[in-house]
């Protein structure tokens, strides 16, 4: 019985062996965050500091993702995030019932409270009528403007169990996916929301199925260009392509805009490669993107964040030193930690153009979505 025992122990020695040989190499991986900040020539992940526990925005009930941060003349900073019943799977629960709310402070690392429900649900028979996500928050000429993505569906709201990627809410959602915009005179609104859409799909493009995830700077002029996520029909039966980046012009912030570089999209699977969660920025040296790392090309790390450069918002070069952000976060009591996730990156910018801090959607669990039980906004000092 007892050699019986050993043999059977004896057996477990070489998976154990390489159980710890995971972990420890993962903890060096790990560890090795502070060091690779330190070395970056990363114009950003050089300079990320460590982050506070504290969340930037919680709410108790809801799923918590992206989030955009504006000071009012109030001297507060005005939060719009976007929120959506923890009663439905994260994904695809975004996509048939979020809505955007606002959140206030008066410190701009938070944490934010709640104040009131922005962008809410109006019905089934608006373009933006059972789901407000993405937003983008501008300021401009003493009134707000809220960039965002909407859609809608006909459907009865679903249960847990019939919200699936393959259930017809789903499909619906997914392919309703459009840009628009809502305006106020005061942070605390009332929003004034666009009947149409300001970014429409259009048949034979890279943005035929879905328009999404908007990321707009505003110009020294007024004017405003605009990234954009798009996805192409494949088939006549519904089926569609991968994700691409492309980007937009409008005169003002009220449009109309127009879809650049002939239509064509800036950055896809078979060019500089898939990207999501864009955040665009300008400066005196020219446009500047960062990004997430769908699939690991850029960085070497699945859900990191890359950075490019663009003289024209067009023509895009990623950095020499790609690397801008890590879904292994330093935080401030001491200790390194994977996150789940670490999405829908924002950077807040001073009134002189200084960048303060960054604002991330972020998860808890091993990484993908089903995995995670929490989700909040947390933010990182930018030293």
């Amino acid at each position: 019985m007892e050699k019986t025992k050993r043999q059977k122990n004896n057996r477990w020695l070489p998976l154990l062996a390489a159980l710890l040989l995971a972990t420890s190499s993962s903890a060096q991986r790990i560890d090795n965050l502070v060091e690779l900040k330190r070395e970056s020539d990363n114009p950003l992940f050089h300079h990320l500091a460590p982050a506070p526990r504290t969340p930037a925005f919680e709410c108790e009930g809801y799923w918590v993702w992206g989030s955009s941060v504006v000071r009012g003349d109030d001297g507060r900073y005005h939060m719009y995030v976007s929120r959506f019943p923890k009663s439905l799977p994260f994904h695809p629960g975004w996509m048939v019932a979020s809505e955007i709310v606002h959140a206030v402070s008066d410190s701009l690392m938070g944490p934010y409270r709640f104040s009131d429900v922005a962008l809410p649900a109006r019905g089934a028979e608006y373009w933006d009528g059972r789901s407000t996500h993405n937003p983008r928050i501008l300021r401009h000429g003493g009134k707000y403007y809220l960039i965002y993505m909407g859609s809608t569906h006909p459907f009865a709201d679903p249960t847990y169990e019939q919200l699936t990627l393959d259930s017809p809410w789903c499909t619906v959602g997914r392919s309703n996916k459009r840009v628009g915009l809502a305006v106020a005179d005061s942070p605390y609104g009332p929003w004034r929301r666009s009947d149409k859409p300001i970014l429409e799909t259009r048949p034979g493009t890279f943005y035929s199925y879905l328009a999404s995830n908007p990321s707009p700077v505003l110009q020294e002029d007024g004017s405003v260009l605009m990234i954009f996520k798009g996805r192409h029909y494949t088939s006549p039966t519904g089926d569609y392509s991968a994700m691409s980046l492309g980007v937009a012009y409008a005169p003002s912030i009220e449009g109309p805009y127009t879809v650049l570089n002939d239509g064509k999209p800036i950055f896809e699977v078979n060019g500089q490669g898939e990207a999501e969660d864009p955040f665009l920025w300008k400066d005196a040296e020219g446009y500047h993107v960062i990004f997430k790392d769908h699939v690991a090309r850029f960085t070497g790390e699945k859900g990191g964040g890359v950075m490019a450069h663009s003289k024209d918002g067009i023509h895009w070069t990623v950095d020499k030193d790609a690397k801008a952000y890590s879904r292994t976060v330093e935080w401030e009591d001491g200790t390194v930690a994977l996150q789940g996730q670490l999405e829908r990156p924002f950077i807040y910018f001073d009134e002189q153009g200084r960048p303060q801090c960054i604002f991330f959607a972020t998860m808890d669990g091993p990484g993908e979505f089903e995995n995670g039980t929490r989700s909040w906004n947390m933010v990182i000092p930018i030293r």
